[in-house]
Formats: C-alpha cells, structure tokens, sequence
C-alpha cells in the first residue's frame, strides 16, 4: 500500500513528483496566454531589430567561411593540418586586404594634399576675375562667408568630422568582427554543419543533408568563382592602365576588381569609373579605355565567366538580376555576392523539395 504523495517504485511519477491536472481552459486562461504570446513575438522582433547590424555581420562571415572552405579543404588534402590551413587562407585574405587597403589610401591623400596645395592659387585666380567679384558684391557674399564661420557652424562642422571619425574606427570594427567571425566559422565548420544535420528528424537527415551539401558546394563554387574573376580582371585592367600610362593603376585595378564582385552590373561600373579617369588624362585615353572595356566584357561575358561557372551555379537571368538588386541595396557588394547563390539555393530547393511535393498531390 503506498502512501499518498509518495512516488511509487516505476510509476509515471518524475524525479520532482507526479505533474497535475492541467489548468481548466477559461477565457482568461486563454487571453493571458494569447497576451503572453504577443508579448514575446514583439520583444523577439524587438531583440531583431537592436541586433540586425551584428546579425548582418554573421551572415556574411558564414557565406565567407562557405566560400573559403573549399581552399581550406584543398590544404588538408596536401597534408596540412586543420588549424594551419586555417590560418593561410585568413593570412592571405588579410594580406589582399592589406593590398586593397594600400593601393586606394595613398592617391586620395595625395591628391587631396595637392588640391590644398594649389587652394592659394585658386582662390587668387578668382580674385583677379571681374566676374566673380561683381557676383561677391551682388550676392553679398563676404558677408555670407563670415556667417559661415560663427561658432555654431564651426561647431556643427566639429561635429561632422567626429562623426566621419566614428563612421571610419565603426567600420573597421566591423571589418575586424567579419574576419574574426570568419575564422571562427572555418574553424568549427564541420561541427556546425553536423550540428546542423543533427536538428533534422532522422528519417528525413540524409535528403536534407544531400540537399545541404549540394547548396554549400554550389556556394562555395560560386564564390571562389567569382572571386576568381574579380582578381582576372583587376589583373588585366592593372596591365591596360600601366600601357597608357593612367594615375595610380594598382588602385584603378582593385575597383575594377571590387566592382567586378557586383553581378549584372558591376563590371560596367568599374569600366565607368576607370574611363572616366581616363578622360581626365586626355580625351584619347578616355576612348581607350571605353573600346578597352567593351572588348574586355564581351570575352568576360561569353569566354572566362562560362568556363570558370561551369561547375558553379545555373540561375534564371531575370532571377539574378533582381536578387543582385536586392544585395546592393541591402547589403551593398557583399549583398550582391551573396545574391546569386542564395538563389541558386532557393532554385534548388524548388526543384527537389516543393515541385515533387506539389506534383504528387
């Protein structure tokens, strides 16, 4: 005979006690919980929204570490360990970066130092013009000028600077988090991946894992595909602008690769850019640069882009044209190149997953 409130030997009782009836369902009951769940849907889209920018950061730190995970596979495969191939392939990110960094940071304070340089000179110029100093007197423009320089305005522009400083340290903060997270990711990815794996239903684990090695393999294809024809036409354009003889070539070459990331439309942007470049040196190099470009895109188009993208991703033109819209805007390059494979993810979850379903219906 047991006595009550003890827990028998092999009953349905737990370790804390046997659990009681549940709550009757009333009105309250049920507009409390109701409240209760509003509650915490507002507070998780709240949660969202404070952490949108680190989460932002974390994605494109895992579709780098998707990207960069095929070289790290390929350095264990001759023989390095894990953590070394690791570690060359994050030296050789931050060594292109360093690069970049390098090749745009001189010409602007270069030319910015010769702009200041020659101001004297500019502002005398236009003193010795009839014209602009009978629009000085006109528009009282002395005056003006002296407002401009009160103490509130000084004080506003102090205020823009600091703010262009904290824009340029939170941007390298930035920079640094995506690298760190980036590293981390390759370190551990294997674990994520099977961790990932481990969250599906058993009897569905090997279709999804299929499928996920299918989707990763194509984004990593993609993004060293594309990163591999970024530094080809860097390497080409770095050549054309040494030949007739462009400013600063080495930082021309690394927008053009930079732009070239962009889909659709980046090459025309860094062709833009460089021409219009050109044009300042003379007219006959800005043409150059123009035909050079035209030709340039027409082998990219139909000779480099579809023998290295062979193997990679096959995406709807109109579907990546949107979706590399949709980067820009929301990500800004990298959102362009994480663009195109998340369609082709999404393209080869329709194919596999929802139009079978919808077909056996």
């Amino acid at each position: 005979m047991s006595v009550p409130g003890q827990r028998a030997v092999g009953g349905d009782a737990g370790r804390f006690g046997t659990p009681g009836r549940p709550l009757r369902r009333n009105s309250f009951l049920v507009g409390f919980t109701g409240a209760l769940g509003v509650l915490s849907a507002y507070a998780v889209y709240l949660g969202l929204r404070d952490a949108a920018g680190i989460l932002v950061l974390v994605v494109i730190a895992l579709f780098l570490a998707v990207g960069l995970h095929p070289a790290v596979v390929r350095l264990r495969s001759l023989g390095l360990p894990r953590g070394l191939a690791v570690a060359v392939v994050a030296l050789t990110v931050l060594a292109l970066l360093g690069a970049g960094v390098l090749a745009l940071v001189p010409p602007i304070v270069t030319q910015t130092g010769q702009f200041i340089e020659q101001l004297p000179s500019y502002l005398e110029a236009l003193q010795r013009n009839e014209t602009v100093n009978d629009l000085v007197v006109r528009f009282d423009l002395m005056r003006r000028a002296q407002e401009a320089a009160s103490a509130d305005v000084v004080g506003r522009a102090l205020g823009g600077v600091l703010g262009g400083a904290q824009l340029l340290f939170g941007t390298v903060f930035r920079v640094l988090t995506v690298l760190v997270l980036t590293i981390y990711f390759l370190v551990y990815f294997d674990r994520m991946r099977d961790l990932g794996y481990a969250l599906v239903p058993r009897s569905r684990r090997e279709r999804v894992q299929l499928i996920g090695d299918e989707i990763l393999t194509k984004v990593g294809a993609y993004m060293v595909g594309a990163l591999t024809i970024a530094v080809l036409a860097g390497a080409v354009a770095f050549v054309f602008a040494l030949a007739v003889g462009l400013p600063y070539p080495f930082a021309l070459a690394i927008v053009v690769a930079v732009t070239d990331l962009i889909p659709q439309i980046g090459a025309t942007i860094g062709a833009v850019i460089v021409s219009l470049v050109g044009f300042a040196t003379s007219p006959s190099v800005g043409i150059a640069c123009m035909v050079f470009f035209l030709v340039y895109q027409q082998i990219e188009n139909y000779l480099v882009y579809p023998k290295i993208m062979r193997r990679s991703v096959q995406v709807n033109e109109v579907a990546a044209l949107v979706a590399a819209l949709l980067g820009v805007s929301l990500l800004g390059v990298i959102g362009a190149l994480i663009a195109i494979p998340t369609v082709a993810a999404v393209q080869l979850i329709l194919r596999e997953v929802v139009i079978p379903r919808q077909d056996a219906r």
